[in-house]
């Protein structure tokens, strides 16, 4: 259950940095983003007809070896990559894009006085990222950042905080003052990990009209209704649609993904069961009708979910043992996964993003400094190392945008 919600604007102390830092407004020094500090860039241009995509990384700095957020140009044919820059920020551990990806926005994941969520202009033509502001969280660990289809609300999953944190965007991109937050009660089985809620991500359904989120403490999924015409000052989810339902007792609720299908599908990953449950969509509400399991050795560290473009694979990424991707088949008339390959990875796979047309599968091995490369096969879903691995320290998270 929901066990407050409170709006607080903070006043708190970050250092930005980013070339031509634009913002004039409170709440613009969070995080740890240095002041006067240049976004490392390269020299390029703009080739529309390659078929080129932007890729962002978002990264964990506190162990050193990573600065912040590194932006490259991805060869959509060949599979490599040319860095482009860098924007120093502490913790970026998860990154979203505006629907017309001209912004970017990131949490920092840190602490309840130092979280934060900045606000940076993706500046397509330089191949550059620009700070704009930065708000703070008000929660701890903010891990997952989401925006909704029209670029104006933007929610963080804490889950150190058990909570989720909603932050208004203004017209010009930039973050608004006043931050919600939603904080849950209850716990799971697993007195380490799950003795209160841990909200481990939170994703709007395909649709628009519903904020679902996972919460790895409780074994549960929520559900808020979206409020399409909010007045000033008025939140961007209705508190009385809350909808909750449970998973079987030690799941951990991490990651989850939607079928491309009008998202008649949900598909839920369990970082402690290491189980992919599958979910029948429809209008708001989920029925439970599949469980297979993603790792077989019962390593409690499964981490990332994603479905191909064209809906045919799904992809699920485990840690800790035998670190690798779980492959799995859907089929087109039920939904339903078989599973049919597996493929390792570098060590500690938190998160995977597949290239808009379907060929390439890349995944970010945290513990090793790197970013693997995958070719997919669009026949069988299975996956072939390229050898062209991108080095960027820490990384954690991965996102694609159009080269223009």
């Amino acid at each position: 259950m929901i066990k407050k919600i409170g709006i607080a604007c903070v006043a708190a102390t970050l250092l930005l940095g980013c070339t031509g830092n634009r913002s004039d407004k409170t709440g613009d020094h969070l995080g740890n983003i240095e002041d006067g500090d240049q976004v490392e860039e390269a020299s390029w241009s703009v080739d529309t007809a390659s078929g080129d995509l932007f890729l962002l990384v978002g990264t964990y700095t506190s162990k050193g070896g990573s600065e912040g957020i590194y932006l490259f140009r991805f060869n959509g044919e060949t599979g490599e990559a040319d860095s482009l820059g860098m924007a120093k920020v502490d913790n970026p551990s998860y990154l979203t894009l505006s629907p017309d990806e001209k912004f970017v926005y990131a949490v920092s994941e840190e602490d309840g006085k130092r979280s934060a969520v900045h606000a940076f202009i993706l500046d397509k033509q330089r191949g550059q990222l620009e700070l704009l502001n930065s708000r703070p969280v008000n929660s701890g660990g903010p891990c997952y950042i989401t925006i909704d289809s029209r670029g104006r609300n933007i929610h963080t999953a804490n889950y150190g905080g058990g909570s989720i944190s909603s932050i208004r965007v203004d017209e010009d991109g930039s973050l608004a003052q006043g931050t919600l937050v939603m904080s849950f009660r209850g716990s799971g089985p697993d007195p380490k990990r799950q003795e209160s809620p841990h909200v481990h991500s939170v994703k709007y359904t395909p649709d628009g009209q519903f904020l679902f989120a996972a919460d790895l403490g409780t074994d549960k999924l929520y559900r808020f209704e979206v409020n399409d015409t909010p007045f000033e000052g008025q939140p961007a989810l209705r508190e009385s649609s809350y909808t909750e339902w449970g998973v079987p007792p030690g799941t951990g609720p991490r990651h989850f993904d939607f079928h491309p299908d009008g998202g008649r599908y949900l598909y839920l990953l369990g970082e402690l069961s290491g189980e992919v449950i599958v979910f029948d969509y429809h209008r708001g509400a989920l029925r439970q009708k599949q469980v297979i399991q993603a790792d077989s050795l019962g390593a409690r560290g499964s981490a990332d979910i994603h479905v191909s473009p064209d809906g045919r694979f799904l992809y699920a990424s485990n840690r800790l043992q035998a670190d690798g991707i779980a492959i799995f088949a859907i089929d087109q008339e039920e939904g339903t996964l078989t599973r049919v390959g597996y493929q390792l990875t570098a060590e500690h796979p938190r998160n995977f993003v597949i290239t808009p047309n379907g060929d390439y599968l890349l995944v970010g091995g945290r513990n090793d400094d790197k970013i693997q490369v995958f070719s997919v096969d669009r026949e069988t879903g299975l996956l072939t190392d390229t050898g062209k691995d991108i080095r960027v320290g820490q990384p954690a998270c991965l996102k694609f945008a159009a080269l223009k």
